[in-house]
């Protein structure tokens, strides 16, 4: 069970990464699952767009891309690709503090890991308020 944080691209250096690691774990436990090995790759702009073109080709910004690298059942693996200026971006359009946007955005891919999708009005309802209540355990932890 290994969760690693890196940045590409980019001087980001996440902060309380023990907090945050204590944290995706009890998330994903309490989702009866276990953490295999997830990647965190903190990037620029231009970074996360060259991924998004080249392998799901779709020539846009994004915040996040999370690809599933998961083989058994009830083990998730992934490698979580984040946008450090597309999250500062989003905070300030949302009015909120950088920090939150980006631990909303870090649980966000590990939700899609855990099967939670967003295409739908539905889904996307459903996801945030899964964000929601994992960003609540995160200020209890």
């Amino acid at each position: 069970m290994a969760i690693h944080f890196f940045s590409e691209n980019t001087n980001f250096k996440l902060k309380n990464t023990l907090k945050i690691k204590r944290w995706l774990k009890n998330i994903v436990l309490q989702a009866n699952c276990k953490i295999g090995e997830l990647n965190f790759i903190f990037c620029s702009d231009e970074y996360l767009h060259k991924i998004n073109v080249e392998y799901l080709a779709h020539d846009d910004y994004t915040d996040i891309i999370t690809f599933d690298n998961s083989e058994r059942e009830g083990i998730i693996e992934g490698d979580i690709f984040i946008s450090v200026e597309r999250v500062q971006e989003n905070a300030q359009n949302l009015q909120v503090s950088f920090e939150q946007e980006l631990h909303r955005v870090i649980i966000h891919g590990v939700l899609h890991l855990l099967g939670y999708a967003d295409k739908t009005p539905t889904e996307q309802a459903q996801m945030r308020a899964k964000e929601d209540e994992a960003l609540q355990l995160l200020q209890t932890a």
